[in-house]
């Protein structure tokens, strides 16, 4: 009768503990700012030609490459902390590499819960160009496009909403792809990665002619 019971009781406990053994835990939702939508959430339209009064004869430019070398140092933070595309070198933006950005963007996010933004301006440095076959000298040539020119660290665009990261990681890599200079697809954990490791490589540096001593 021992032996009975004791074998009864084994087979209560494998059976309790059968009824637990599938059960699986599943981490809470993620709790995302709580951003107002703005009323048109997509990236704005931008002219091709900066406007001018009609009266003002557009002026020329020289080349000004200072303004694509070195890091950015004022728009190189989200704003809204969470996901956008940056650049990792210098280079310029014409007007038809901001306006694939728009379609692509605008075809490719959820506009009932995410918004995206510029983060860089229009195209306003002229570039001139002369005629096909024209002998040298005679001045400078006309405008023939304007462009907007870009430092390393740059954030060209940001995506923000209801969304994580790896629901829109694809995306903006595809944008970044499309670039004309490297550019990589960025959340706020990722600039908080870089800017630790930064601070780790300069604070564990052995070499006293630093970069910085250098320059």
């Amino acid at each position: 009768m021992n032996v009975q019971k004791c074998i009864l009781r084994s087979c209560s406990i494998i059976n309790s503990t059968s009824l637990f053994r599938g059960i699986k835990y599943f981490p809470p939702p993620v709790k995302f700012p709580d951003y107002e939508i703005p009323e048109k959430p997509k990236l704005k339209y931008v002219d091709k030609v900066p406007p001018l009064p009609p009266s003002i004869r557009p002026p020329k430019m020289q080349k000004r490459l200072r303004l694509m070398r070195g890091p950015e140092t004022v728009h190189n933070s989200l704003m809204y902390q969470q996901y956008g595309v940056m650049a990792l070198s210098g280079g310029r933006l014409k007007y038809s590499h901001m306006e694939m950005l728009r379609l692509n963007i605008g075809r490719k996010m959820d506009p009932s819960r995410m918004f995206a933004i510029w983060r860089i301006d229009p195209p306003w440095q002229p570039l001139t160009r002369k005629g096909q076959g024209q002998r040298m000298g005679g001045g400078k040539g006309a405008i023939d496009e304007y462009v907007t020119p870009i430092k390393a660290g740059r954030i060209i665009m940001e995506l923000a909403g209801k969304c994580e990261y790896l629901e829109v990681k694809g995306i903006l890599e595809d944008l970044a792809k499309k670039m004309p200079f490297k550019a990589i697809a960025v959340s706020q954990d990722v600039l908080d990665r870089m800017q630790r490791k930064e601070e780790e490589d300069e604070r564990n540096n052995l070499n006293r002619y630093t970069m910085k001593y250098l320059i």
